[in-house]
């Protein structure tokens, strides 16, 4: 290409041109280009005065270890045809980042199908990401909901049990005001709140319907928030009860939480599992990362690590101090006992390395078990999952 690339934050006319430049890159239109207008940051590359890449960011708060983390989210973006394969992406998500970086974001997170370009820059999947669809006939048969109460609607309650609800996992997104609206309108949302009889509200259900080809509907899940086993059973039951109008019932890919609930309660296991493309973590800032994360309370440990540097072309030692359910991040000249690359790095961050055994397999080295068992631990009190989409 003659002309020479620049980069630059959109302005009006710049959205407009990008919008359509996504419509021809992706095939379709990209509403969300439409719906975040007010809420998301958007960078173009320009060449000639006409857009030919870009991609939006999302400076939003994601729950790790309880506490919410200030992250990049980084969704829609594209490259021209034209002007694929001169690593163009690369340089646009460096774009991307930096204005989130400058307003507080330390670490990133991605959901793409091009997993390899992501892991070639630094981010990695901490968890499988799975879509489940169960015969509703099945749902019918194997759950029921005695002495629970379900009203059609959202209201603040049912907001702030779903904000509650997400502290308890590492990964989910601490939803801005606006996000519900946003949600509510990409997808036409339908909400369902559950609560025992004359006791406050433990569970949300969101999902959408759409005409079957032939007959009824296919109906999709897209939020499954339960306080406890009774209330998931319960929603289990009332998805059940579309029996007559929707032959299967789909959870969204990350829909449906990491717990057993479902596959433990049907009489007959005829699930599906379908694996999707993973949402996918970067660590942006480690010191500042592992400051602001929350920390197990009953867990004191220091231990000397080395990271791989943000170049990519050496290490750097660190000693990580954590105690009270606070964590520090030290330069050192000690030798580090674990080696963890940004990769590995964002996994162990995620709580995404359960045990050693698992941590070996992944390729982490150590010359200490107990120095990697104890780091692994710092970080697996709360599982990760991921359910926001972006």
């Amino acid at each position: 290409m003659s002309q020479q690339l620049t980069f630059a934050p959109a302005d009006d006319g710049l959205w407009q041109q990008y919008d359509r430049l996504a419509t021809r890159a992706y095939g379709h239109p990209i509403h969300d280009i439409t719906h975040l207008r007010d809420h998301a940051d958007l960078q173009v590359a320009l060449r000639s005065g006409h857009v030919v890449a870009g991609g939006l960011g999302l400076l939003v708060d994601q729950f790790f270890g309880g506490v919410p983390v200030p992250t990049a989210c980084l969704g829609d973006g594209c490259v021209a045809p034209e002007e694929r394969g001169d690593h163009l992406a690369t340089r646009m998500t460096q774009e991307r980042l930096r204005p989130l970086i400058e307003r507080g974001a330390v670490i990133s997170t991605i959901s793409t199908s091009s997993t390899g370009y992501a892991r070639r820059l630094g981010w990695e999947a901490p968890v499988p990401v799975f879509a489940w669809a169960v015969a509703t006939d099945d749902l019918r048969q194997s759950f029921t909901s005695e002495d629970f109460e379900i009203e059609h609607g959202l209201t603040d309650d049912a907001q702030a049990l779903q904000h509650d609800l997400a502290r308890r996992w590492n990964g989910p997104v601490h939803r801005p005001a606006w996000w519900t609206q946003w949600k509510e309108d990409k997808n036409s949302l339908i909400a369902y709140r559950f609560n025992p009889a004359g006791q406050p509200t433990t569970g949300l259900l969101t999902l959408n319907t759409k005409r079957h080809e032939r007959h009824g509907m296919n109906l999709i899940v897209h939020d499954f928030w339960a306080a406890n086993h009774p209330t998931a059973t319960a929603m289990l039951a009332f998805l059940g009860h579309h029996n007559t109008r929707a032959r299967t019932i789909n959870f969204r890919r990350g829909a449906l939480p990491p717990y057993p609930a479902l596959l433990h309660g049907l009489h007959h296991h005829r699930t599906t599992a379908q694996s999707w493309h993973p949402w996918m973590l970067r660590i942006l800032d480690t010191p500042k990362a592992i400051r602001l994360r929350g920390w197990p309370t009953r867990l004191t440990t220091t231990a000397p690590i080395e990271i791989e540097n943000a170049a990519g072309d050496g290490w750097d030692r660190w000693i990580l101090h954590i105690k009270d359910g606070a964590a520090e991040l030290t330069p050192t000249s000690v030798e580090g006992k674990v080696t963890l690359t940004r990769r590995q790095l964002a996994v162990w961050y995620a709580g995404g390395y359960s045990t050693a055994a698992s941590a070996h397999m992944a390729g982490v080295h150590s010359v200490s078990e107990k120095v990697l068992s104890t780091l692994i631990r710092t970080t697996t009190e709360l599982e990760p999952w991921l359910p926001d989409h972006f």
